[in-house]
């Protein structure tokens, strides 16, 4: 199914393309799935709140992106999302695993119904979503899945065990992925963002909770991503711009990582 290019786009990297993308309804998922339109992918925006996946479907706009609410920590409701992507599309080309929770709580006062809620969401729900996605795209020969890491995928910081945690699992998954279905036509990757101005965090940032000046001294580019520079980075590297990149984890925090100093 050829999709249309969209008025005022860019250039159509992922025309013919079909891209899924869980947690898609506000922030950098809700930015990822309107890069992609915009680059030509039919696209698959998702939430847990149907109402709240039309919305999104809605600020994407055209007639090639539908909304599906699904629980991505469910097999049942995962395995469905992806079967409906298939009947909507015909074909499922790209999964963006960009549902998750965040989780800021002494390690010591973490309960442990609240450590597997991060996990069921964080790492379980892209398992669960690579693994439904992975056998459509081994069967065609291709395929693209972009797992959202995190900077605190290669750090750590206190009261974020559950949050770290499921983020360098993720880098562990995407490496063994990556090397599994590699041979097959499938590239897996995962893009890794620093602080990024979302609503969440600028709420945050509002009630004091996360000290932007201390963020902004401690990142080289002395401010916080955009949401489109994040999807500007998942966009390419799901296009065949990238097709050589496989199994690797690409930081877009403004040199945040690389910065050794206090």
């Amino acid at each position: 199914m050829i999709a249309t290019p969209r008025e005022g786009s860019g250039p159509q990297y992922l025309d013919e393309r079909v891209a899924l993308v869980t947690g898609s309804s506000a922030g950098i998922g809700l930015a990822v799935a309107q890069k992609l339109a915009a680059d030509g992918a039919s696209v698959v925006v998702n939430s847990r709140s149907q109402e709240r996946a039309d919305a999104a479907a809605a600020a994407v706009g055209g007639d090639r992106v539908i909304a599906l609410a699904a629980d991505v920590g469910d097999p049942a409701s995962v395995q469905e999302l992806v079967d409906r992507t298939v009947e909507s599309f015909g074909r499922l080309d790209i999964l963006v695993n960009n549902a998750g929770q965040s989780n800021a709580v002494p390690t010591t006062e973490l309960a442990v119904e609240d450590w597997q809620r991060v996990l069921q969401l964080n790492l379980t729900g892209p398992f669960l979503c690579a693994q439904a996605a992975g056998r459509v795209m081994l069967a065609a020969g291709a395929g693209v899945i972009i797992n959202m890491g995190s900077i605190w995928g290669h750090a750590g910081l206190p009261g974020r065990v559950a949050y770290a945690s499921t983020k360098h699992a993720i880098t562990g998954m995407t490496k063994v992925l990556a090397s599994e279905w590699g041979p097959h036509g499938l590239r897996v990757l995962s893009v890794d963002p620093g602080y990024t101005e979302t609503e969440l965090v600028s709420q945050l940032l509002a009630s004091g909770a996360v000290d932007e000046k201390s963020i902004l001294a401690r990142t080289p580019s002395r401010r916080l991503a955009q949401p489109s520079e994040i999807a500007e980075m998942v966009a390419f590297m799901a296009s065949d711009r990238a097709r050589f990149v496989n199994g690797s984890s690409v930081l877009v925090d403004g040199g945040w990582t690389a910065y050794g100093g206090w």
